[in-house]
C-alpha cells in the first residue's frame, strides 16, 4: 500500500493542538495530533450537504451573502459556489492560516480550487470575530468548526455554540436567514439552545460518504421575518 507522506504541520491558535497535512497518491488527510483524522478528501458527503441544503433554503440564492466558518478542505465552499448565482458573495473565516495556504496549494485540486472564485473573500481569523462585528448582513451562516458543539480542538469554540454565540449569529443574519451547523453527532442541549434563541430548527442526518460512512448531524436554523 502507498504510504502516507507528511506535507506540513501547523499549530491551532489557543493551544488547540497541532494539525498535520498528509498525502497518499491523490488522497489528502488532515489529522489532529493525539486525536486522529479530522477530515479526508475521500469523504466529504456531509460537507457537501451542509452547503447544498443551506442554499436550497435561501430566499434568493442568486444574490445571497454567505459566511462559512471553517475552510477545511474547501468542499463546503465549493458546493456552495455551485449553488449560488454570479452576484453572490461568500466570506470564509479560517482560524489557521496554514489551512488557507494548503487550500491555495496542494488541497486546491480535489475541491476544484474554490478560493480562486472571485465571489470569495477569506478572513484569516476566528469566525466569532466576524459574527460579533456584523448585524443583519448574511443570508446564511454555515458553521463547520471543530467537531460541532462537542469541540475537540479549542475551548474558545464553546462560545460559538453557547447562547452568546448563537445570539450573535441570529443578529448577523437577515430576516429568514439560515444558520447551518455541522456536527459529528447529535446534541439535544444544543438543539434546545437554538430554539431558545428564536430559531426554527430542522435536524437532518446525513452520511459522511454517499449512502455509506458515519452519520453526521446538520441543524438548519431559520430566523423569523
Amino acid at each position: 500500500m502507498t504510504p502516507w507522506i507528511l506535507l506540513d504541520s501547523a499549530q491551532v491558535p489557543g493551544n488547540g493542538g497541532e494539525l498535520r497535512l498528509y498525502q497518499r497518491g491523490d488522497e489528502f488527510s488532515i489529522k489532529l495530533v493525539g486525536r486522529g483524522e479530522l477530515m479526508s478528501s475521500r469523504v466529504h458527503g456531509s460537507e457537501d450537504a451542509l452547503a447544498e441544503q443551506s442554499c436550497a433554503r435561501l430566499v434568493n440564492a442568486s444574490k445571497a451573502r454567505l459566511l462559512i466558518g471553517g475552510l477545511g478542505m474547501g468542499f463546503t465552499l465549493a458546493a456552495a459556489l455551485r449553488h449560488l448565482g454570479d452576484k453572490a458573495q461568500v466570506v470564509v473565516a479560517e482560524l489557521v492560516p496554514a489551512v488557507v495556504a494548503w487550500n491555495r496549494g496542494p488541497l486546491g485540486k480535489p475541491a476544484g480550487h474554490p478560493l480562486q472564485d472571485s465571489r470569495v473573500t477569506v478572513h484569516e481569523g476566528d469566525v466569532a470575530c466576524v459574527l460579533k462585528a456584523e448585524q443583519q448582513v448574511f443570508d446564511a451562516i454555515l458553521l463547520d468548526v471543530d467537531n460541532g458543539p462537542e469541540g475537540l480542538t479549542r475551548k474558545e469554540n464553546d462560545w460559538l455554540y453557547g447562547m452568546s454565540g448563537l445570539s450573535a449569529a441570529y443578529a448577523a443574519l437577515r430576516p429568514q436567514g439560515v444558520l447551518a451547523v455541522w456536527s459529528a453527532g447529535p446534541d439535544q442541549a444544543f438543539l434546545q439552545r437554538l430554539r431558545k434563541v428564536g430559531f426554527e430548527v430542522d435536524e437532518v442526518r446525513v452520511r459522511a460518504h454517499g449512502k455509506k460512512g458515519a452519520r453526521h448531524i446538520i441543524w438548519f436554523a431559520t430566523c423569523g421575518d
